[in-house]
């Protein structure tokens, strides 16, 4: 390097030289817009770099305050998803208050017009184990025993299987061991509620000749000393004839809106418990029904419901009541149609044939 300014020096001091006298013209010379030359070398010299820059610090400012901005905005979107999470949990904390709430008046109205006593009781688990019980909160303690039935305002729910002192299993309706003596409301054609383990419920035991129509409600019969005479039991949803019966599927009406609150019937409308003997629990049954109220009609006379049989067998006592003979008796002769019975009571004549 030395040696090349030691080679070059008079050229080098006259290229130096040139270029002091153009600064120096350039700064006494003025272009149209009197801006002396050299500021306007500069000014060119300079603008494409402090473009440059200029154009990367923008892109940096807008970059970060882009940057913190949607940082801002994904929080207030986060808040504004954590407020509308609470609301919808607020808002189904509400209805299910409130479905309880209307549940509880439900049960309340219905135990204040049933005639039966019933003791209200709340589904506090679900087992599989032993087939479709589910466990009420009511026990021996509040009256509950074996054998009581359980229903809602809509309909039956199942039986009470085992009793412990603060708890109760209850058998469902669909489950496959699950039997209820029912009838029908329309037709008043008798058969028995049988559960099935796809959950639904049938009515066996009903001939193909008897008349059951789609829609037909059917009630409980009350013969199966569990239920009460009159309880809703289902709708028909599919009748049809079968091989040997008929083909009847009920929709069960107790199980349609969930079970959250059930009634137990501890005392039925029928009147009081019959003492049974327990195998290991007590076994609560109702007494039997009385006569149908569709029949309240009929005469209450006995021989309004005699067949031609019992009628031939009531003359055939009286004729031989007449002739000082005991009819059916053994070693006894046939009394004589023929011979006009005796008037035992002469302030009642025979009627003339």
């Amino acid at each position: 390097m030395e040696f090349l300014l030691n080679r070059y020096r008079n050229l080098a001091v006259l290229l130096v030289a040139i270029l002091v006298q153009l600064a120096l013209l350039a700064y006494q010379a003025r272009t149209n817009q009197d801006v002396r030359l050299i500021r306007v070398w500069s000014v060119a010299a300079v603008a494409p770099l402090a473009k440059v820059i200029e154009a990367g610090r923008s892109g940096t400012f807008h970059f970060f305050r882009d940057y913190f901005v949607l940082l801002g905005v994904r929080e207030e979107n986060r808040k504004i998803k954590a407020d509308l999470e609470r609301t919808e949990m607020e808002n189904q904390y509400l209805r299910a208050q409130l479905s309880t709430a209307e549940n509880a008046k439900t049960l309340r109205i219905f135990q204040a017009s049933s005639e039966s006593k019933t003791v209200a009781a709340h589904v506090i688990a679900n087992t599989t184990d032993t087939g479709a019980n589910v466990l009420i909160d009511r026990g021996s303690s509040d009256g509950v025993q074996k054998g009581m039935a359980v229903v809602t305002p809509a309909g039956i729910v199942g039986e009470v299987i085992s009793v412990f002192s603060k708890a109760s299993f209850v058998l469902l309706v669909i489950d496959p061991t699950f039997a209820a003596g029912v009838v029908s409301e329309k037709h008043h054609v008798h058969g028995t509620l049988k559960g099935h383990d796809y959950g639904t419920v049938t009515v066996e035991h009903v001939q193909n000749e008897q008349t059951v129509d789609q829609g037909e409600w059917f009630l409980t019969s009350g013969d199966d000393g569990i239920f009460p005479r009159g309880t809703p039991v289902g709708q028909v949803t599919i009748v049809r004839e079968g091989r040997n019966q008929k083909e009847i599927y009920v929709t069960p009406s107790g199980l349609q809106n969930g079970l959250e609150d059930v009634l137990v019937i501890v005392n039925g409308v029928h009147g009081a418990i019959p003492d049974t003997p327990p195998v290991d629990q007590p076994v609560h049954l109702l007494a039997p029904p009385g006569p149908d109220e569709s029949s309240a009609d009929a005469p209450a006379q006995s021989g309004a419901h005699q067949t031609d049989l019992d009628r031939v067998v009531q003359e055939k006592r009286a004729a031989a009541a007449s002739q000082g003979q005991v009819y059916g008796e053994k070693n006894t002769p046939a009394p004589d149609s023929n011979l006009p019975p005796k008037n035992p009571d002469p302030s009642h004549p025979p009627p003339h044939p």
